[in-house]
Protein backbone atom coordinates (compact mmCIF):
# COMPACT_ATOMS: atom_id res chain seq x y z
CA UNK A 1 0.00 0.00 0.00
CA UNK A 2 3.06 2.07 0.80
CA UNK A 3 4.19 2.15 -2.64
CA UNK A 4 0.88 2.97 -4.32
CA UNK A 5 0.50 6.09 -2.16
CA UNK A 6 4.29 7.13 -3.21
CA UNK A 7 3.50 6.67 -6.41
CA UNK A 8 0.08 8.36 -6.19
CA UNK A 9 1.68 11.18 -4.50
CA UNK A 10 4.74 11.40 -7.38
CA UNK A 11 1.86 11.46 -10.34
CA UNK A 12 0.15 14.75 -8.21
CA UNK A 13 3.78 16.13 -8.17
CA UNK A 14 3.99 15.68 -11.88
CA UNK A 15 0.64 16.86 -12.99
CA UNK A 16 0.86 20.22 -10.45
CA UNK A 17 4.08 20.72 -12.04
CA UNK A 18 3.08 20.19 -15.97
CA UNK A 19 -0.16 21.96 -15.63
CA UNK A 20 -1.69 22.78 -18.66
CA UNK A 21 1.42 23.24 -20.50
CA UNK A 22 2.50 19.26 -20.63
CA UNK A 23 5.10 16.92 -20.16
CA UNK A 24 7.53 18.92 -22.81
CA UNK A 25 8.04 21.79 -20.19
CA UNK A 26 8.02 19.69 -17.40
CA UNK A 27 12.15 20.35 -16.37
CA UNK A 28 11.45 24.18 -16.16
CA UNK A 29 10.70 24.08 -12.39
CA UNK A 30 12.50 20.97 -10.99
CA UNK A 31 15.56 21.98 -9.08
CA UNK A 32 17.83 18.94 -10.25
CA UNK A 33 18.29 17.86 -13.86
CA UNK A 34 19.16 14.01 -14.42
CA UNK A 35 21.91 14.45 -17.54
CA UNK A 36 19.76 13.16 -20.22
CA UNK A 37 17.60 16.14 -19.12
CA UNK A 38 20.16 18.58 -18.35
CA UNK A 39 21.92 17.70 -21.99
CA UNK A 40 18.44 18.53 -23.50
CA UNK A 41 18.47 21.87 -21.88
CA UNK A 42 21.64 22.81 -22.87
CA UNK A 43 20.98 21.02 -26.58
CA UNK A 44 24.00 19.32 -26.59
CA UNK A 45 24.34 15.62 -26.37
CA UNK A 46 24.81 13.76 -23.16
CA UNK A 47 28.80 13.09 -23.88
CA UNK A 48 29.47 16.68 -24.78
CA UNK A 49 27.72 17.21 -21.10
CA UNK A 50 30.16 14.85 -19.55
CA UNK A 51 33.25 16.87 -20.81
CA UNK A 52 31.96 20.02 -19.83
CA UNK A 53 31.61 18.51 -16.40
CA UNK A 54 35.28 16.93 -16.86
CA UNK A 55 36.54 20.62 -17.83
CA UNK A 56 35.31 21.71 -14.82
CA UNK A 57 32.32 23.94 -16.09
CA UNK A 58 29.79 22.12 -14.62
CA UNK A 59 29.45 20.70 -11.23
CA UNK A 60 27.68 17.57 -11.00
CA UNK A 61 26.04 15.65 -7.79
CA UNK A 62 25.80 11.99 -7.36
CA UNK A 63 22.65 10.50 -5.62
CA UNK A 64 21.98 6.98 -6.14
CA UNK A 65 24.71 5.83 -8.72
CA UNK A 66 23.73 8.76 -11.19
CA UNK A 67 24.59 12.16 -11.88
CA UNK A 68 21.92 15.34 -11.36
CA UNK A 69 22.49 19.18 -12.69
CA UNK A 70 21.10 21.67 -10.28
CA UNK A 71 18.84 23.76 -12.33
CA UNK A 72 20.00 27.21 -11.91
CA UNK A 73 23.44 26.67 -12.09
CA UNK A 74 22.97 25.21 -16.13
CA UNK A 75 21.02 28.52 -16.77
CA UNK A 76 23.80 30.67 -15.56
CA UNK A 77 25.96 28.55 -17.97
CA UNK A 78 23.14 29.61 -20.52
CA UNK A 79 23.44 33.16 -19.67
CA UNK A 80 27.04 33.40 -19.27
CA UNK A 81 26.97 31.29 -22.77
CA UNK A 82 30.82 30.60 -22.98
CA UNK A 83 30.61 27.20 -22.53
Amino acid sequence: MEKNQNYKESMECYSSIAGSRGPALLFENLIWLSTEEAARLLRRSSHALRQLVYKGKIRPRKFGGRLYFKRSELDELIETSFY
